[in-house]
């Protein structure tokens, strides 16, 4: 697997995602966040992520002292709140994602015009 800098692993599946973040956080003695401070931090980041979308593919650009942002920078972000959430509540996020799609690929699988093969 590919590492950047610091021996961080680029290519996670989510409970490596969760066990990284968990690694990290595990290092401070304050821990995690309580979970509603969680999803507050999480709905900042959402903000800072539609800013960022709102600037590259909105109708409000950036001002011209604005520095550049990214859109994955912002994802990251908040993918990074989100394993400290799961990992707060003992939620894998493996399990939640399959139980998603179970849903999407059951309840909605006549809902969109699928494209013939």
């Amino acid at each position: 697997m590919a590492t950047g800098r610091r021996g961080v692993n680029k290519q996670l599946g989510l409970a490596d995602m969760q066990k990284q973040v968990d690694d990290y956080i595990g290092q401070f003695k304050e821990g995690y966040f309580q979970p509603m401070t969680l999803v507050v931090r999480l709905s900042e980041e959402l903000g800072e992520l539609a800013r960022e979308v709102n600037h590259h593919f909105g109708e409000k650009p950036k001002r011209q002292d604005e520095a550049d942002g990214s859109i994955a920078l912002e994802l990251g972000d908040m993918l990074f709140v989100i394993a400290c959430l799961a990992n707060r509540l003992n939620i894998s996020l493996d399990d939640a994602f399959a139980a998603v799609m179970e849903k999407f690929q059951t309840r909605d699988k006549d809902r969109w015009t699928r494209i013939e093969k």
